[in-house]
């Protein structure tokens, strides 16, 4: 299918104007010390000559120089980064903590194909970060507006093997980093090209500098890096990790007046990595180790039509995870939960991208609890031209109690520099015994990504029959018409308003069978948004939002209304007008301090109620770095809705969550974690019309809304030694405590607790 397909997209042919540069070969080994002085460095190719990326235009202030040579069994860099204002930001941080330090990204293009790269990242002091970069041309939103243009996000959940250390001089900062062919999956020729991208963030002027130019104005980032050629007698070995697992945990329970303990048995358990061909990986679990070293951050659900998403944390799955990266999360690999066993082959091949996972999930996640449902999570993409694609989704979930299959295919037409062309069109099939139900999903959509002005519209329809076991689907059973329109103004570096973009978005939301029936839009927004970045790395947005939200009767199906002589079930406001203002702030990120927050205020829909409330959401985060060795982290969100009607207070949700970190060594970190969770609930009525109480229908029968007041406190401690990816040692603890009466702690009641601990270790042969 993928190859006949291919036939309708025009072939583009690689750029020939891209800086290339070829690296020397040495047959030499060298210590990875951070110091650059062994004669192998002075025989390295140069790359310096960088330009200003963010915000856009001109030469860098502050001068890099890369340095680049290989041997047969790992390929070398060696960064030279001045500053020219003093001193770097650098602090001692865990892996991939170091984005509000200064750092340099090393995006490595290895199949050159102009779409996924390996980001490979180190601060001064060379301690890591590294992700995966895939292009799926994401982006764009009703919520907020930013500057034209600019990269897609890195995946920051993949972890690759690599040497590196830094210091900071007095001129700057120098690192020097070894990256084992080992670690890297890449073309199986003799001859290799890599595509090759340096990105420098500097903190202290707020922007970002790259190798090649590079313009934010552009449908690909990666197609316009530069390249790194002739590259040949690389020599990987054998690539076999294995890394066994041995973990325990202990949980804590009131058993009347005493506290009670139980220990699971220790459990063993492992993964093994084996490096197929130069380009493939497949990976195999026995018993893994799926917890996480701690719990997901709280978030809160303002929509409750929205589902909450959470990314995958567990490490099994991190390896080649981007390979899985499909529009509307067709693939979402939380949904195999507890396998007792799972592989998984990653790579690409014939110009296609192949990810394929199979596992036997746990009883506990079975449609009867006593079966173990088999899961098949596919995803290939096959390249089309220098950036276009086209890809396939497959998944498959199956038990005794019925089977969920879902089949896709997506593509992605890269054209002009500025402009994607996207489609998808999926359909799920789902047995339960009682019958069959087959139904759609589709997505259109289209960009222009250019320096003044851009233009992005979605398409997006999900039927409310559609149902996905191996997906993430936020909000199913809606069309959803996004029109983004921007345009931005550029100004000297000197001035104090460095750019300026204005935005205008229109966005309509049917449900599926009333878009279906053309019987009525549910949802219309208007939204005008505006971001300013000022000099020194200052971004603010103010946003004006004109809305009206139709009633949903789904999501109020059980809810009745009790008046003194019947109970009837709610009918609801067919419509509620709103008009909101949002303000979102952030600083640049200073040696010691960065901070950022927003706020938004006005009129909104009361979903407890479905009726005009006034709305406060906001959200604060301060991190401080007192020393490069201790963070402290401070986020704060919160929620209020009030009834328009007398004032009254429907709800209040409060998460401040507080992070302590000391940075013992690069590899040794002790991290104390408390989050509180407040969440107070007024008894629910039909305020929009009758003020009479509401009741929920149950299976037992019919329940009033009363009021209700949650006071959750969480503790997590953690003491974590990981020198590598994949050699660690976790020992935690984490307790939950409930109280009755807001912020008064010490009416607090310890309701569980538990310890844990995990040691793996990486056999690398």
């Amino acid at each position: 299918m993928l190859l006949v397909l291919s036939a309708f997209v025009a072939f583009q042919s690689p750029d020939s104007s891209r800086i290339t540069i070829q690296p020397p070969r040495l047959e030499v080994a060298i210590i990875v010390d951070g110091e650059l002085n062994e004669p192998a460095w002075g025989q390295a190719a140069r790359l310096d000559g960088f330009t200003r990326y963010q915000p856009a235009g001109g030469a860098a202030v502050d001068s890099t120089v890369v340095l680049v040579w290989y041997s047969p069994t790992a390929i070398h860099f060696g960064i030279r980064a001045y500053e020219s204002h003093g001193a770097a930001n650098a602090t001692l941080a865990d892996r991939d903590r170091i984005f509000n330090d200064d750092n340099v990204q090393l995006f490595l293009d290895t199949y050159h194909d102009g779409r996924q790269a390996i980001m490979l990242a180190v601060n001064p002091l060379g301690v890591q970060g590294d992700g995966s970069l895939i292009e799926l041309g994401r982006g764009g939103g009703s919520f907020s507006t930013s500057a034209s243009g600019g990269r897609e996000p890195t995946d920051l959940s993949p972890d690759f093997v690599f040497q590196s250390k830094g210091q900071v001089t007095s001129w700057g900062f120098q690192v020097e980093l070894r990256v084992p062919f080992k670690s890297l999956r890449y073309q199986p020729a003799e001859v290799q090209t890599w595509g090759f991208q340096v990105v420098r963030q500097v903190q202290h002027a707020g922007e970002e500098d790259t190798w090649t130019p590079t313009e934010r104005a552009a449908a690909s980032f990666l197609a316009q890096s530069g390249a790194l050629s002739g590259l040949t007698g690389m020599r990987r070995g054998v690539v076999v990790d294995a890394t066994p697992e041995l973990t325990r945990r202990w949980d804590g329970a009131p058993a009347g007046s005493d506290w009670n303990y139980t220990a699971d048995d220790w459990k063993l358990g492992g993964t093994v990595r084996w490096g197929v061909t130069e380009n493939l990986t497949l990976n195999g679990t026995v018993h893994p180790d799926f917890s996480q070293v701690e719990a997901d951050a709280g978030q809160i659900q303002f929509d409750p039509r929205v589902a909450i998403f959470f990314p995958e944390r567990r490490p099994f799955f991190l390896d080649g995870l981007e390979l899985f990266a499909a529009p509307n999360n067709l693939i979402y690999t939380r949904r195999l939960r507890l396998p007792d066993g799972a592989v998984k082959l990653t790579g690409k091949a014939a110009n296609t991208n192949i990810g394929l996972i199979a596992g036997l999930d746990g009883e506990d996640f079975s449609i009867g609890g006593a079966d173990r449902p088999h899961v098949l999570m596919a995803r290939l993409q096959r390249d089309l031209g220098r950036s276009s694609s086209l890809g396939m989704v497959y998944t498959d979930r199956t038990e005794d109690g019925g089977s969920n299959r879902v089949l896709g295919i997506d593509g992605r037409y890269v054209f002009g520099g500025l402009y994607a062309a996207q489609f998808q069109l999926a359909g799920s099939r789902t047995d339960d015994g009682a019958g069959v139900e087959t139904a759609p999903l589709w997505q259109l959509r289209f960009l222009r990504n250019g320096r003044r002005y851009g233009f992005r519209t979605t398409f997006n329809g999900i039927s409310d029959k559609f149902v996905t076991r191996s997906g993430f689907i936020g909000r199913p059973g809606i069309v959803k018409w996004n029109i983004d329109n921007n345009y931005t103004w550029d100004w000297p570096r000197t001035a104090f308003l460095q750019q300026f973009t204005a935005g205008l978005v229109l966005d309509g939301t049917w449900q599926y069978t009333h878009f279906v029936n053309n019987t009525g839009i549910q949802d219309k927004k208007l939204h005008l948004n505006t971001n300013a970045v000022l000099r020194g790395g200052w971004n603010v947005n103010v946003n004006w939002f004109v809305e009206t939200f139709g009633y949903d009767d789904a999501l109020y199906s059980r809810y009745r209304v009790a008046s003194p002589t019947d109970t009837v079930p709610f009918t609801g406001t067919p419509t509620i007008p709103n008009s909101e203002v949002l303000v979102q702030v952030s600083t640049p990120a200073y040696q010691k301090f960065n901070a950022f927050g927003f706020a938004l205020y006005g009129h909104d829909e009361n979903f407890y109620e479905w009726s005009s409330s006034w709305l406060w959401i906001g959200q604060l985060g301060v991190n401080w770095r007192p020393t490069d060795q201790i963070r402290l982290g401070f986020t704060h969100n919160w929620q209020r809705v009030d009834r328009r009607s007398d004032g009254s207070t429907v709800n209040i949700t409060q998460i401040p969550r507080v992070t302590l970190e000391y940075q013992v060594a690069r590899p040794l970190f002790i991290r104390l974690i408390g989050q509180y969770i407040r969440s107070e609930t007024d008894s629910l009525r039909d305020d929009s019309r009758t003020g009479y109480p509401i009741f929920i229908q149950t299976p037992s029968g019919l329940v009033r809304a009363g009021a209700r007041n949650d006071h959750d406190v969480s503790v997590d401690a953690l003491l974590s030694y990981r020198p590598t990816p994949g050699t660690v040692l976790f020992i935690g603890y984490g307790s939950l405590y409930t109280g009755d009466q807001a912020y008064k702690f010490s009416d607090l009641q310890r309701t569980e607790d538990g310890f844990f601990t995990k040691l793996s270790y990486l056999f690398r042969l």
